[in-house]
């Protein structure tokens, strides 16, 4: 997997596919490889897309210090740049909507088109209360792996998918093909619990598609429409059924919205 400095530290990435640059933004405690084969394939068939780890996940530059929402988007920006990109398509999910909110509304002329999945404003209209953040953290400060990698599993993908299709231990191989330390994820947990871009979506003028599963237990569903009533003419996507890794459970349809939004088709 190729390297690139980005100042103050490095940033592993996975890149792959032929089309229009597509930038995957990752969440809390995930890494390039938990967006999955199947949904990486369909995207590579338009797009040459570009995944990465945040700071202090997988081999990406250890993160020393807490940081922000804003400083995860400009590692983001800087990581554009470092590849040749002048802009490009960008889908970021959970914590890393959150980081694709930050990088367009600060470098708006980075974002071509914009993908919001299952993440979250700030708390002037939307909430963080869910069941599954608490189970989740609870798990994750045991230091049990097994128990957090279980929890993670249960309280990330929809009941009705893991009934029909849910594979744990696929989800166990996925989840530990990268280190993510608990220290990372609770600096990416306090950096989420402070973002809040309620005031400025109303000003983004970018193409905005956000999506969201109605069985989402780590950000409930409502932050999606808050999100969608916030930035003008975005277009909301609810999936019936569908937990927080919408992407895993709905592959193909995940990867047909992308496409219908950024290249319409």
């Amino acid at each position: 997997m190729p390297v690139v400095d980005l100042g103050e530290r490095r940033a592993f990435y996975a890149r792959g596919g032929v089309g229009e640059p597509l930038l995957l933004i990752m969440g809390m405690s995930g890494h390039h490889g938990m967006w999955g084969e199947p949904f990486r394939s369909l995207l590579e068939r338009d797009f040459d897309v570009l995944a990465y780890d945040h700071r202090g996940i997988g081999e990406s530059g250890w993160a020393e210090a807490p940081f922000t929402i804003a400083e995860l988007a400009e590692d983001a920006a800087r990581l554009m740049a470092a590849v040749g990109w002048d802009g490009a398509h960008v889908l970021g999910i959970s914590m890393g909507g959150m980081v694709a909110q930050e990088l367009a509304l600060t470098h708006p002329e980075l974002v071509r088109t914009l993908v919001l999945g299952c993440t979250y404003a700030g708390p002037n209209g939307g909430s963080l209360h869910a069941p599954g953040p608490l189970r989740l953290v609870e798990a994750i400060s045991t230091r049990d792996a097994e128990l957090a990698l279980r929890t993670a599993f249960e309280v990330n993908l929809s009941q009705q998918h893991r009934d029909a299709a849910g594979d744990y231990e696929a989800f166990r191989q996925l989840s530990l093909s990268a280190k993510v330390p608990a220290a990372v994820v609770m600096m990416q947990l306090q950096a989420a619990l402070v973002h809040d871009t309620t005031a400025r979506l109303p000003n983004l003028r970018i193409p905005t598609l956000v999506v969201h599963g109605t069985a989402d237990e780590m950000i409930v569903a409502s932050n999606g429409e808050h999100i969608a009533g916030l930035i003008p003419d975005a277009k909301l996507e609810l999936l019936d059924g569908v937990g927080h890794l919408f992407w895993l459970e709905q592959p193909q349809r995940s990867a047909e919205l992308v496409h219908e939004h950024a290249l319409g088709r």
